[in-house]
């Protein structure tokens, strides 16, 4: 009984063993799926890092569209009428010509820069429109007149000689039109209470004074002098001013006498001046009578050892006079040999503006194969300063035009410039000053200008007549 009971246990047991054997293994308990790191679920496959979308291939960086992108497209040029009157014939052909040169020298530059710019884009492309006025007073008037009521012209020019001047400002003031003068330097004229003429020119009253002070200087026995002009309102000025600065430096003023404009012969005038004795001469007019006075002495072998003269000495043909040019002196508004410039300017506290002296000369002299006299550099000074103040103004307006000009003190490679704004005065040049030239020999025999005053400015010493 006890075997079966013993075999029978054994059975069961082997049973049970062969029963696991058989069993299908116990899917291994998932041996804790190392949670293979919780797949970063591929880590959210950084959707290929949302492929930043080749940057939004920084729309292949708007191609940088070779000129400006969304920019707004370069406004159209507006046209700016620039009005004015030129002695193409007649007593101030030469002067006059000089001027306009100057002005269109400004005028390709304004140009080639790509016109005047305001700030919110606008450009004004200048124009000029002129007329030859004959040196006559009454073709100034009517022409004048012609360019602001049918030319329409936006801003006005002066013509050339302060007796044009005086006419066209007559006419300017009348139709509120502002206009910037050169070629005009009498007293008178400024001294009326214009509101927008503005005079770029030294005063007549200040041209020969410093003359008187440079003989003085070189000649300091010299107690006598003679003083003859033409009979124009410039000139006019000019000797009234000169024969009391003279009298008060202590001179004695031996003869003071005026001519008419167009006088060819001046033998009676030296004359008096021999018969006088002085020892200087000053005086003069424009450049045919400055001219045929300063031969006239020459040839008469008129024995004074200093001879200053208006206008004509600083025009490079003045030379064609030949030996009778040397010796002469002559004050002028500008000398290619000045030395404004930027430095110049900070020294004295002032902005620059413009072309430097030596790079309007070098262009002067390429353009028009000759060398610029004040005249050539007064015509561009006119187109520089209007320039400046539209730009300054930000307008063409009329009104902030004169605001501008009211407020300008600057140095350009013409000087130095700045306008009274007194009731009376307004519009006169405040702070431009004159230079002194003579005419000399180089070693060579040649004829060439030299600065003589003041000694600051000087190129060479001044010479005494011999």
């Amino acid at each position: 009984m006890v075997r079966i009971s013993r075999a029978l246990w054994i059975g069961m047991f082997l049973a049970t063993l062969i029963l696991a054997a058989c069993a299908p293994a116990p899917t291994p308990a998932p041996t804790p799926a190392p949670p293979t790191a919780a797949p970063k679920p591929t880590e959210a496959p950084k959707p290929t890092e949302a492929p930043k979308p080749t940057e939004a291939p920084k729309a292949t960086e708007a191609p940088k569209p070779t000129t400006a992108p969304t920019a707004a497209p370069a406004k159209e040029p507006k046209k700016l009428l620039i009005g004015f009157t030129t002695s193409q014939t007649g007593a101030q052909q030469v002067a006059s010509k000089k001027q306009v040169e100057g002005l269109q020298l400004w005028l390709e530059d304004v140009k080639k820069a790509g016109g005047i710019k305001l700030k919110d884009g606008t450009v004004y492309m200048p124009e000029l429109k002129f007329y030859d006025d004959e040196s006559k007073t009454d073709r100034v008037q009517a022409l004048y007149t012609k360019l602001i009521n049918e030319d329409k012209a936006d801003f006005l020019l002066s013509p050339y000689s302060s007796t044009l001047v005086k006419a066209a400002a007559v006419v300017s003031e009348q139709n509120d039109r502002v206009m910037i003068t050169a070629g005009a330097a009498d007293d008178a004229t400024m001294e009326q209470g214009f509101k927008k003429t503005f005079q770029l020119y030294t005063p007549a009253s200040l041209y020969l004074t410093g003359a008187v002070d440079a003989l003085a200087k070189f000649d300091p026995a010299a107690k006598k002098l003679a003083i003859v002009y033409e009979k124009d309102s410039f000139s006019t000025s000019v000797a009234n001013a000169l024969k009391p600065y003279a009298e008060k430096k202590g001179y004695q003023v031996v003869v003071f006498e005026g001519y008419d404009t167009g006088t060819t012969d001046f033998a009676p005038f030296i004359n008096k001046i021999t018969a006088a004795n002085p020892d200087a001469i000053m005086g003069g007019g424009h450049f045919a009578d400055g001219t045929t006075l300063s031969k006239q002495l020459y040839e008469k072998k008129v024995a004074v050892k200093f001879v200053a003269i208006l206008v004509a000495p600083p025009e490079p043909t003045f030379k064609d006079i030949g030996d009778a040019a040397q010796y002469i002196i002559g004050p002028s508004q500008w000398e290619p040999q000045v030395t404004f410039s930027a430095e110049s300017a900070k020294a004295a506290g002032l902005p620059y503006y413009g072309p430097s002296a030596k790079a309007f000369a070098d262009a002067y002299t390429a353009q028009y194969k000759a060398s610029p006299s004040y005249h050539s550099a007064g015509g561009y000074a006119q187109g520089l300063i209007l320039q400046k103040a539209i730009e300054d103004a930000d307008s063409v307006e009329p009104a902030k035009i004169v605001a501008a000009l009211d407020q300008t003190n600057l140095m350009t490679f013409y000087g130095v410039v700045k306008f009274s704004t007194d009731a009376k005065t307004h519009g006169k040049q405040q702070a431009h000053s004159m230079v002194y030239m003579q005419w000399q020999k180089d070693a060579a025999g040649k004829l060439i200008t030299n600065i003589v005053w003041p000694l600051e400015a000087k190129s060479a010493d001044l010479q005494l007549r011999k």
